[in-house]
């Protein structure tokens, strides 16, 4: 089975994850970029770094896609996450602009 399309900018979001390439990771989101983590909201690159420092980058994470969808500047990823902070498989929904990252939500997958 072919792994499914992942369009930019998530792709190179993903890669930047799964490489644990924390400037890359961080230069995705645009200066007023948010996280929120299972309702914990992160606000800026400040308090993003933050939160990834022990949860996301700095848990050494990775994420194996298994599903893709695409709503307008909507981009649904489920798949695997693996980190020495938490594992098992996660929704990612990713608010794009432009070519940057507006928010990123996880949830249960």
């Amino acid at each position: 089975m072919a792994a499914p399309t992942i369009p930019e900018p998530v792709a190179s979001f993903i890669t930047a994850v799964n490489d644990h390439d924390e400037q890359a990771f961080l230069d995705a989101f645009t200066p007023q970029g948010a996280v929120d983590d299972w309702g914990r909201d992160f606000t800026g690159r400040e308090q993003i770094k933050t939160w990834s420092d022990k949860e996301f980058i700095g848990s050494r994470g990775t994420l194996a896609v298994e599903e893709v969808d695409i709503a307008a500047s909507t981009i649904t990823v489920i798949g695997d996450w693996r980190s020495n902070h938490a594992n098992g498989r996660s929704k990612f929904v990713f608010d794009v602009d432009g070519d940057k990252l507006a928010k990123m939500t996880i949830r249960e997958g």
